[in-house]
């Protein structure tokens, strides 16, 4: 019976390690998604938008 009772706590902490994984993932991603956002709002997210828009149009055989 102790043995039972081992293998349930070490469960109990295999889920915990996984909710800690997601809340790095999550606050990394917000920080990603922060930083992305200031980089494409700035002078240079215009600039790499205008150049991605015009890259795509010469592939498409319009620009």
């Amino acid at each position: 019976m102790t043995h039972h009772l081992r293998r349930r706590s070490h469960a109990g902490d295999q889920r915990g390690i996984t909710t800690a994984e997601y809340a790095v993932g999550t606050a990394a991603g917000a920080g990603l998604a922060g930083l992305l956002y200031k980089l494409l709002t700035g002078g240079f997210g215009d600039q790499l938008l205008k150049t991605l828009f015009d890259h795509v149009l010469s592939l498409l055989g319009i620009g």
